[in-house]
């Protein structure tokens, strides 16, 4: 991305599709558990059994179980980002969206642990568009970078 007016076309332009952002917070009354397993629930009118052993096998897969029952505000900036990307990926949608991962990584070398992350999940992802300025497309692998908005 060359700009923020890039960025937002972007994301204008792809509003249906599931968004990894600082601007898409988690319910802060259920555990990141929850939070993932009431996006098949919603949808699909899936039991919560049903549900939450989906999101249980997600979180497996990224090393997270131990943040299963905690809810938003006890959360480290790690465990809510798996929290939003498998909420966004539990559905196996075309595109999930990640807009500038180091806001939601503030504390972590970001880089190789999405990488690791995306590569764990590699399963359960159809594609991935990391939204970022043009001076960080050198972190990710080509293949995560978003093309340029139409």
């Amino acid at each position: 991305m060359r700009d923020d007016a890039e960025r937002r076309a972007l994301l204008a332009e792809q509003e249906s599709e599931p968004l990894v952002s600082v601007d898409m917070p988690l319910r802060a009354n259920l555990s990141l558990l929850d939070n993932i397993a009431l996006i098949p629930q919603y949808r699909h009118n899936l039991d919560y059994e049903t549900a939450s052993a989906q999101a249980w096998d997600l979180l497996l897969l990224t090393g997270q179980e131990s943040a299963a029952l905690k809810r938003d505000p006890q959360l480290n900036p790690v465990e809510r980002f798996v929290a939003k990307l498998l909420r966004a990926a539990i559905e196996r949608p075309p595109i999930i969206l990640i807009d500038r991962p180091a806001l939601l990584l503030p504390d972590t070398h970001y880089p190789p642990f999405l990488s690791d992350l995306l590569e764990r999940l590699s399963d359960h992802l159809n594609d991935c568009w990391i939204l970022d300025y043009r001076w960080n497309e050198p972190l990710y692998p080509p293949r995560f970078l978003s093309p340029a908005p139409r």
